[in-house]
């Protein structure tokens, strides 16, 4: 029999794995099936800017005189009917997962003492156990995080209704979404950045981004020293004395690999359980995979990263590779990216108009699309975009990069019209450039 730990992405692909190459499978999960991506991070987020981008159309529309009016936001309303969504959603997932052969045993804590197992205080044996507990919201040592109507992304279904006015401590992707939400729901919004804020990203493309927040008070290289209240949050405190008045604060501030009930395996200074790229751990039988491992933190890669391990489980010698994953961003546009390769020239275009964008042409707007090629191969090794769809377009071309496509590939494919993807015709365009180039 096999043991899966955790039934996030990591933990659930993994144990439908191996059952359906016949293994024995019992998945233990404390709380509900899908993890923090069904219920708490991904799927709130869809849920949440479905609702802001609605807002935000209609915004736009009205500014042009199309609309007369724009629809308000019950936010209580929204929380209500998230939560009945995704109780529907973990139903399903309970059912696919089931089918497939998996024994789901809810309400335990699935330990590891080594190559012991543990449900709860009784041990039970194991041929091999795959280790996807997950993490958990980073709460930065600051005075004053205790207080009421201080959240992170978990605590968030608390909050009764719309601030009036919102902190969000952080810089990065989840910092941004939240803030953006929340600035479409009506509320005033502060990011206060230890450092820069989408930092990590191209600067066309972060430029892109930051129009999306436009409207929101960003504060960078702002340390924030204390959260302050009297038993209710009523300010924050920055690191030069600046005080900002603040109804809710959110704590954007990264994650942290739960690995506490993981025992006798070798982890780093953070936590994060140690795997080599079959996601093998020190001891011998015993497999970890997801955000237990530590970063990349994306539901792409910890469904790989379970499926991997599920291989090597059943003895396919099977290695994690992680060129042309693609992780994304929702603000009022998706933001994609996919890597397969360093350097290469950069290229970047506006997006073309279509679904979603057509009506912010008016304000001089449609997306960016962008691409990095090797000059000396014509291969794509970077891709993004900021446009409507560009989730699922990077998808795609993420795979495509893994497969070594190149520019000259592009001449044949014929797209979708109207569309708002301007990746196909950039890469044609470099395709004629490095024709040009050598001749």
């Amino acid at each position: 029999m096999f043991v899966v730990i955790g039934g996030g992405p990591a933990g659930r692909l993994g144990a439908m794995r191996l059952a359906q190459a016949g293994a024995e499978v019992r998945l233990i999960e404390q709380r509900k099936i899908g993890g923090q991506c069904l219920h708490e991070r991904c799927m709130t987020i869809c849920a949440l800017n479905d609702v802001a981008r609605l807002v935000e159309y209609a915004r736009t529309q009205k500014d042009l005189g199309i609309l007369d009016t724009v629809p308000a936001v019950s936010y209580p309303a929204i929380r209500r009917r998230i939560c009945e969504v995704q109780e529907k959603l973990s139903s399903v997932l309970d059912a696919e997962t089931r089918r497939a052969g998996v024994e789901v045993i809810y309400g335990a804590e699935g330990r590891l003492e080594g190559n012991r197992v543990y449900i709860d205080d009784e041990e039970v044996r194991a041929d091999a156990v795959l280790a996807a507990t997950g993490s958990r919201p980073a709460v930065p040592d600051i005075p004053g995080t205790s207080l009421s109507g201080v959240y992170t992304y978990r605590t968030l279904p608390a909050m009764p209704d719309l601030p009036r006015r919102m902190v969000i401590v952080g810089g990065g992707v989840v910092a941004a979404e939240f803030a953006h939400v929340f600035r479409a729901f009506g509320a005033e919004v502060e990011i206060v950045a230890r450092h820069g804020l989408l930092g990590n990203l191209d600067p066309k493309v972060r430029a892109a981004a930051l129009r999306d927040l436009s409207g929101i008070g960003i504060r960078e290289q702002t340390p924030v020293a204390s959260i302050e209240g009297a038993g209710r949050v009523r300010s924050v405190v920055l690191g030069d004395g600046e005080e900002i008045e603040a109804d809710a604060v959110m704590l954007a501030t990264g994650l942290v690999p739960r690995s506490e009930s993981l025992q006798g395996l070798e982890k780093g200074p953070d936590g994060a359980v140690t795997v080599d790229s079959r996601m093998r751990t020190s001891v011998e039988g015993v497999y970890a995979a997801g955000d237990v491992i530590g970063p990349p933190y994306l539901t792409p890669a910890a469904r790989r990263e379970g499926v991997v391990a599920a291989e090597n489980i059943l003895g396919h010698e099977t290695v994690m590779d992680y060129t042309g994953i693609p992780w994304a961003m929702s603000l009022r546009y998706d933001y994609a990216f996919a890597t397969a390769g360093a350097g290469g020239l950069t290229l970047s275009a506006p997006a073309p108009a279509g679904p979603g964008s057509f009506w912010d042409v008016a304000g001089g707007w449609a997306g960016v699309a962008q691409i990095r090629v090797d000059p000396e191969t014509g291969r794509i090794v970077g891709a993004a975009a900021g446009v409507p769809g560009a989730s699922t377009l990077l998808s795609y071309i993420g795979y495509l990069m893994k497969r070594g496509v190149t520019v000259d590939d592009f001449d044949d494919i014929v797209e979708i019209h109207p569309s708002t993807d301007g990746i196909y015709p950039l890469a044609r365009y470099a395709a004629g450039v490095l024709r040009k180039k050598n001749e």
